[in-house]
């Protein structure tokens, strides 16, 4: 930049501006001399204009002059360190304003270089991560520089367990502008068992001229600052925790003592409850149990063995006599009678109730006894095999048996050592309240509720 001339005009000055550069943050300062080429005296006033105008001060502002003499102005630039001051040619105006020859104003342009500075701030969060196999990390990088420069990123470990991956790998940013970037860490291989495993770690992040080729600064531009490299950690979990194992071998545990303790007590429990279903019950008293024989001293007899049945005809319950033959020294007879007339005898019986409910619907099932018939129960079974839920009644004639909820059972039963006897045309009643359907073993939820009542014992014939 070359002084400017002197100005000729009446009340105008004469000026010269040196050259001048400046770095952000610091301070620079250059001189106007203010001559007086008219024939009174007069005053100048001297203000910065142009882009340097906010960082810009001119000592003194007001000047008074005599004919033919000269003062010098320092103008002070003081431009902040800051992403709004950017790099480069920035033009420089002085404005002197004569005070009793406005007209003759004089504004003097020349230009201010402001160095370039680079100023990087990133942020790496979350500083630690856990997972299995890999974390996902986000990387922050804002440009406080003064000028346009294209961002790297760049991370490493003490070993090589950890690979790294950036998206994207390098952004643009002008100055003042903010850009993330995402960081992928990943394992070569899972932990199975044990404690946690930590992989500390450092990612760097690097700036070049945003024109550069290849990244690297070019002749007469300033270096990257110095920055220390963000620190963060990696924290393998493994796949299976410690307690897992524990619970294992409690479970194992438990699996060796049934097979080892409970499992044949068990069995042993089960076997002796089948042996005692299998067993015969006792004759009820009164029942047919009637014997006679006879026999000779001569070494030849003859034994009879008669039962009679109910009534004299001879019904159902009617026993075949017996005939022997033996030794003896004398002759007996011996007669036992059975139930007598109007008595009964029977069978093993049973009988199902097969009973569906509609939802919100109450439904009766029921069993009528034959004429001339009882019925002894000894044994009921309820099964409510879809999980249903409501209220199920058993009555036996007038009696009720029981009332039971259905959503706390699937099966269920009763047994009686003394029989309950249900006479002729009297009823088995399954009452069912069907609250709501259950769900069976298909998955799906049924229509209706479904209950089954199995109801066994002895079924005997009564002679009127």
């Amino acid at each position: 930049m070359t002084p400017s001339a002197a100005s000729s005009g009446p009340g105008a000055p004469g000026l010269d501006l040196p050259a001048v550069t400046v770095a952000p943050g610091g301070t620079a300062a250059t001189s106007v001399t203010v001559r007086n080429d008219s024939d009174i005296v007069e005053a100048y006033g001297l203000e910065v204009v142009g882009d340097c105008a906010a960082w810009a001060t001119v000592e003194p502002a007001r000047v008074s002059l005599y004919p033919g003499t000269s003062e010098t102005v320092t103008i002070r630039l003081d431009p902040p360190r800051s992403p709004e001051v950017r790099a480069g040619d920035v033009p420089l105006g002085v404005r002197v304003l004569p005070a009793e020859h406005p007209e003759a104003v004089r504004v003097l342009e020349t230009t201010v270089h402001i160095e370039e500075f680079r100023e990087l701030r990133a942020e790496l969060a979350p500083r630690r991560r856990r997972g299995w196999l890999r974390g996902r990390y986000r990387l922050a990088v804002r440009n406080q520089g003064n000028a346009p420069v294209r961002v790297g990123f760049a991370a490493g470990q003490q070993g090589e367990e950890l690979k790294f991956a950036f998206a994207p790998e390098r952004t643009p940013l002008e100055p003042g502008e903010s850009a993330e970037t995402g960081l992928r860490v990943r394992t070569g291989s899972p932990v199975w068992f044990g404690s946690p495993v930590v992989w500390p770690f450092t990612v760097e992040v690097t700036d070049a001229p945003a024109d550069g080729a290849d990244g690297t600064p070019a002749p007469g531009t300033v270096p990257e600052e110095v920055r220390a490299p963000l620190d963060a950690e990696f924290v393998q979990i493994p796949v299976f925790p410690k307690w897992l194992l524990v619970v294992l071998a409690v479970l194992l545990a438990l699996l060796l003592a049934w097979f080892a303790l409970v499992r044949p007590t068990v069995r042993s429990a089960a076997e002796e409850a089948a042996t005692k279903a299998v067993q015969p019950r006792p004759t009820p008293a009164g029942g047919p149990s009637a014997s006679t024989g006879t026999g000779s001293g001569t070494g030849s007899g003859t034994g009879e063995d008669t039962g009679t049945g109910p009534g004299a005809g001879g019904g159902p319950g009617a026993q075949p006599g017996g005939q022997g033959q033996g030794q003896g020294q004398g002759q007996g007879q011996g007669t036992s009678a059975g139930p007598g007339a109007g008595g009964a005898g029977g069978g093993q019986f049973s009988t199902t109730i097969d009973q569906k409910t509609a939802g919100g619907r109450t439904a009766t099932g029921t069993y009528e006894v034959p004429e001339n018939s009882v019925f002894s129960v000894t044994d009921i079974v309820v099964a409510n095999f879809q999980g249903d839920e409501g209220v199920l009644t058993i009555s036996f004639g007038d009696r009720k048996i029981t009332t039971i909820a259905l959503e706390t059972f699937r099966n269920q039963d009763y047994h009686w050592v003394t029989p309950i006897e249900i006479r002729e045309k009297d009823t088995v009643t399954m009452e069912v309240t069907c609250g709501k359907p259950g769900t069976p073993a298909t998955g799906r939820r049924a229509p209706a509720c479904h209950e089954v009542l199995n109801v066994s014992g002895t079924m005997a014939t009564i002679t009127p």
